[in-house]
């Protein structure tokens, strides 16, 4: 058993470890927060929308304190260089997650909805679905590692599935891009790096379970 699984399971690290797993929850939250905004933005709902906006943005903010938490926990605990690398790695990527869901709101708050065709605006909430659902799972891959390491591995091939799922709804939203009445280029770039920005956050739980993986190989 690698030193980094042994040290999931000290007593004397819990703090440390709490501190992962508020980091990983909370980005979980975040993207929970991201949906109800696109939601609440379809809808017309502009005082959901801004309440759930808010929330992102302060959960990102909370969120790095919560990395730079567990990265001085880590610099002060016992784990091998390798070991503290790979933990580091993790935590910083699991970060981006959150990183991508606050762009992801700001892009969202620059798009004209109103001239944003009702297709496109079905594809938003298809792919943040997914998205939520690579998040969900990313949150079960790493706390199995903590509680049972055996079937990390397997949550990680269910983000992996799920973030070909999200690069799927991309590829149709393209199509539908191309072929929608956009009448102004302003919202079709808007729209554009939106999608982007929502497959970034997959591509990002995708990275953090391939860091999972480096982590099992290790053990």
């Amino acid at each position: 058993m690698s030193e980094l699984i042994k040290w999931f399971e000290k007593r004397r690290e819990t703090k440390a470890l709490a501190t992962v797993q508020r980091h990983l929850s909370l980005t979980t939250e975040i993207v929970a927060d991201l949906e109800k905004a696109i939601r609440a933005a379809i809808g017309k709902n502009e005082k959901e929308m801004q309440m759930y906006s808010t929330r992102v943005a302060r959960g990102e903010r909370e969120a790095d304190e919560l990395r730079r938490k567990v990265m001085d926990d880590i610099s002060k605990g016992e784990l091998s260089p390798i070991d503290r690398a790979d933990l580091m790695e993790l935590v910083k990527r699991v970060d981006m997650v959150a990183d991508w869901s606050r762009e992801s709101i700001r892009i969202l708050n620059a798009i004209p909805m109103e001239q944003t065709p009702a297709l496109i605006k079905d594809e938003f909430v298809e792919m943040v679905q997914n998205v939520k659902g690579c998040a969900i799972s990313l949150q079960e891959c790493v706390n199995n590692i903590m509680r049972k390491p055996e079937e990390a591995l397997q949550a990680a091939d269910t983000v992996e599935r799920e973030e070909e799922k999200v690069d799927d709804i991309h590829e149709k939203a393209r199509i539908l891009m191309g072929k929608a009445d956009l009448q102004s280029p302003g919202a079709a770039v808007l729209i554009g790096q939106f999608f982007e920005a929502l497959e970034m956050i997959a591509d990002s739980c995708e990275d953090a379970c391939d860091r999972v993986r480096v982590i099992m190989v290790r053990k």
